[in-house]
């Protein structure tokens, strides 16, 4: 299988790298991600007007620029490496991936809104009782004459405080846990008065997120995305193109940190001599830099998977996301002890980059859940 990029993608991953280097400054980024809106909006622009990268990986009819996932990979990969907070994989993989594939005026308008760069679009699938199971949903959905009405609550829902439009699933009918009956609604909370109620804070991670209460939220028939009652393979297909972006950008983070903990050990001094020329040590960093290198693989995998049959698709993403998982938790561990206590100080980047890496792990299913799924899609 070969893994080499072409020179389109090596262009796309130069001209980005560069951009981060030289424009993403991360102290700037934490004092936004802290004390300010939690982002920079200026970043997402450029983003979208000078690298183009909000559409690089959706097909030319959507406004994108024709690449498919590993472009996203890339870019993904790329934005780990930086740590970068500004919303790609909430809005450019899973959203734009569910607007996609529902079709429509209104989807239409949302997508060419996040190609632009002028728009956020996220999804609130994630409620109270689900355990994280998208398919879990008590959120109801009603016709009211020309009317939706939806009432409901969903929690931690990744990046609505930057948004101007959340894409809600709701049960318009079936039973709870059961993949027919859930339908996708977009809600312009920019407009939202009444029936809608948000709860926005910060995660551990530096990012934002929100709790939504519905209570009889009165949408237009136009609300709806796609067929009434058929949006879960679209969700399915959703949850595994988030979790391998986020795969994604775990590898990029676990590079920065292996780097960053080899230099460290390099110029510390202990005993009058380098950390970094103990044998024990240097065993640690081999091996974090074998998890770094079986994740790197275990994604590339995936990536070139994601357009495969359901559960060839699944099968290669849950591995991904258990290799990663597994991972990050190492990598991100043995770089904070080989810093020592100032590896989770706020003004080392390794601390931040730990932070990151343990969210991670539980982004679109945690480690276990995709080792149950793993173990229950190889099962004879």
């Amino acid at each position: 299988m070969d893994f080499t990029l072409n020179d389109e993608q090596e262009l796309l991953r130069g001209g980005l790298t560069r951009f981060l280097a030289t424009r993403y400054d991360l102290e700037k980024s934490r004092a936004a991600a802290k004390t300010g809106t939690g982002w920079q909006p200026e970043i997402w622009r450029a983003f979208a007007e000078d690298l183009g990268i909000l559409g690089a990986a959706l097909p030319e009819d959507c406004g994108g620029i024709g690449g498919g996932p590993v472009e996203m990979m890339i870019i993904a990969e790329a934005l780990g490496h930086a740590l970068v907070v500004e919303p790609y994989v909430d809005t450019a993989v899973v959203a734009a991936g569910l607007l996609r594939r529902a079709g429509g005026d209104v989807a239409t308008a949302l997508l060419d809104g996040i190609v632009s760069g002028s728009t956020v679009v996220t999804l609130a699938a994630t409620e109270p009782t689900s355990g994280g199971n998208w398919r879990d949903v008590s959120t109801v959905a009603e016709r009211d004459g020309d009317e939706w009405v939806l009432t409901g609550s969903k929690i931690v829902s990744a990046s609505t405080p930057l948004a101007g439009c959340v894409l809600v699933t709701a049960r318009t009918s079936g039973d709870q846990d059961h993949a027919d009956g859930i339908s996708l609604f977009a809600v312009d909370i920019t407009s939202a008065t009444t029936g809608l109620e948000m709860h926005h804070y910060r995660t551990i991670d530096d990012r934002r997120a929100s709790d939504l209460t519905l209570e009889r939220l009165r949408l237009p028939a136009s609300a709806l995305l796609g067929g009434e009652g058929t949006a879960w393979p679209s969700l399915a297909r959703a949850r595994d193109d988030g979790a391998a972006a986020v795969c994604a950008e775990a590898v990029g983070a676990m590079r920065k940190v292996l780097a960053d903990t080899v230099e460290y050990c390099t110029q510390r001094q202990q005993f009058g001599q380098p950390i970094g020329s103990f044998q024990v040590l240097q065993h640690r960093m081999v091996d974090m830099y074998m998890e770094v290198e079986q994740s790197a693989a275990a994604v590339c995998l995936a990536i070139l998977r994601l357009d495969a049959e359901d559960a060839v698709r699944a099968r290669a993403v849950s591995a991904a996301k258990a290799t990663v998982g597994r991972a990050a938790r190492f990598v991100g561990q043995q770089a904070v002890q080989l810093h020592g206590g100032m590896g989770m100080t706020e003004e080392l980047a390794i601390g931040h980059y730990f932070k990151r890496l343990t969210a991670l792990q539980f982004e679109f299913g945690s480690t276990d859940h995709h080792l149950s799924r793993y173990a229950a899609l190889t099962r004879g």
